[in-house]
């Protein structure tokens, strides 16, 4: 496994999520209200929305154009059958960086 510095979670605003290009992939990361981070694909699969931009609490994301809803620890789409996002372990470390590990995808 291999762990990427993703910057300073302080660039991420609470309650929001921004996307990062990571080995080829795009990977919407969000800072959750509780001070967890989570990690998922940044496409959704059904039409391509950005889920960086949707809004998060703090066990899923709403996909801002269909509101398909994913689950932001397994990936898994709750709310109409579709299909699935990779969810990624991502971490803050003790300098306060977002840290994500890339081999180790929960779904997908």
């Amino acid at each position: 496994m291999s762990d990427i510095s993703l910057g300073p979670v302080d660039e991420i605003p609470v309650g929001e999520g921004r996307a990062f290009a990571v080995d080829g992939r795009q990977i919407a990361v969000f800072r959750l209200r509780d001070g967890s981070v989570r990690a998922v694909d940044a496409l959704c699969p059904h039409r391509g929305g950005p889920l960086s931009d949707g809004i998060a609490d703090g066990r899923v994301v709403i996909c801002p154009l269909h509101s398909y809803t994913y689950d932001l620890v397994t990936g898994a789409e709750v709310a109409n059958g579709g299909a699935a996002v990779r969810a990624y372990p991502v971490y803050v470390d003790d300098g306060g960086q977002v840290r994500l590990t890339t081999e180790a995808a929960v779904n997908g």
